[in-house]
């Protein structure tokens, strides 16, 4: 393990699954124009349930994808994974051929894992019997079989783990991927989030927990993050997976560098297993920790891309953290929720917001808040209402808070060989 100074750590690549699609280019084009990913729902008959809407990604067919035989062994949410991940190491030309496999390795968050899988054998027991469970119950539906199966794609043999820490899983994951190459216990790793919750049980449970928008006739209006009107969050799916690797292993092999992980930082609550604490302490914790980590004032954050799900209590505890941590700059600071367009994808959001953050230094667009029509009371910060912004941004912070009371912040920032922005 390295005990000197940490190493610095970059992002050379980057893939997604989302109801806005799969490739980088198009989906920042459509966050920035402002297009919502929000819809009725067609997976399956939501006729009996309160929600009948949601980011669905369409028009996937895992048979041509994966084949019939390696479709059959791999629940949705690892599907998504793995193709997330496979565009990752293509953006980022990789070929881990030519690295130590035991330096290279995984992380990838998910809230809930294979929720498919689980529903459709729990049916087939109750149907048949439980002589009639598939053998690959488990292993498609257990959280690290994303991981798991993602490093056995390119045979990656370093530190290989799965985060569940509910909508701040994939932030988690990226942070502690982060540390792990800081450290020196890996080169390189892939990492983000994958979830499919959009399943009979997820909808009806989140429906149940009254955590759900309710605007089944205005799906695409339903998503409005520190809008007065808000009524709850959008239940989506999708997958956003990362390459980061050490700065000197990516500068070795001509890598094009998008930006530098800076700091990482969370903290738990305490306070109650859904509802965060009102006046965001803990969510003020994870970003100030963050900032520590980076060694970076308050004043060198430019924007954040924050949790902003669209419920009543979240909304208002995450504006009242930032004005905890950034004080007067708090009034300076551009922040947006990506979540008004693309619904939230619990586990995985940390991993595809982290990619638009990342998308905002690198082409100098803010994505907007869409759906922000009357600001809430006490949702008085600049949340780029609408309209996306052309601005430079040199840091920026993405945040995760997530049921359980578990918050997490990264801080990214535009890379410079000579050192830190």
């Amino acid at each position: 393990m390295n005990m000197g100074e940490p190493r610095r750590v970059v992002i050379t690549g980057m893939g997604l699954v989302t109801s806005l699609g799969e490739n980088l280019n198009p989906f920042w084009e459509a966050l920035c124009a402002g297009r919502s990913g929000v819809g009725p729902l067609t997976l399956f008959d939501t006729t009996e349930f309160k929600v009948h809407f949601g980011g669905q990604v369409r028009d996937w067919d895992p048979v041509a994808r994966f084949g019939v035989k390696e479709a059959r062994h791999l629940d949705r949410f690892a599907q998504f994974a793995l193709v997330a991940s496979e565009h990752a190491v293509v953006d980022s030309g990789i070929d881990f051929s030519k690295l130590p496999p035991e330096q290279c390795g995984v992380m990838i968050g998910s809230g809930i894992g294979g929720l498919n899988e689980f529903e459709a054998q729990h049916s087939i027991m109750m149907q048949k019997g439980p002589s009639r469970i598939s053998p690959f119950t488990i292993p498609k539906l257990m959280v690290n079989a994303g991981s798991g199966q993602v490093s056995i794609r390119w045979g990656l043999r370093g530190p290989c783990s799965a985060i569940a820490t509910a909508c701040a899983s994939a932030t988690n994951a990226i942070g502690d991927a982060m540390k792990l190459i800081q450290c020196g216990d890996a080169d390189v790793m892939i990492t983000g989030g994958s979830e499919t919750a959009i399943t009979h049980m997820g909808l009806g449970g989140f429906a149940a927990l009254r955590a759900l928008s309710l605007r089944n006739n205005d799906p695409e209006r339903a998503s409005r993050p520190f809008d007065r009107d808000r009524d709850g969050f959008v239940l989506s799916e999708g997958a956003g997976i990362l390459i980061v690797e050490a700065e000197e292993i990516a500068r070795a092999r001509g890598a094009r560098i998008y930006a530098e992980l800076l700091g990482y930082g969370f903290a738990g609550d305490g306070y109650h297993i859904t509802a965060p604490d009102e006046q965001g302490r803990g969510a003020a914790r994870a970003m100030k920790r963050c900032l520590t980590d980076a060694r970076a004032p308050v004043d060198a954050v430019d924007y954040i891309n924050a949790h902003g799900t669209s419920t009543p209590l979240g909304d208002l505890a995450e504006t009242i953290a930032m004005k905890t941590v950034f004080g007067p700059h708090a009034s300076r600071l551009q922040i947006s929720s990506t979540k008004s367009q693309l619904g939230h994808l619990l586990g995985a959001s940390g991993g595809v917001e982290l990619i638009a953050s990342t998308l905002a230094i690198h082409t100098g667009v803010l994505p907007p808040t869409i759906n922000l029509d009357e600001p809430s009371e006490g949702c008085d910060l600049d949340y780029i209402p609408n309209v996306a912004r052309e601005a430079r941004v040199d840091r920026v912070m993405s945040n995760s808070f997530g049921f359980g009371g578990h918050n997490a912040s990264l801080l990214i920032g535009r890379y410079t060989p000579s050192g830190r922005p």
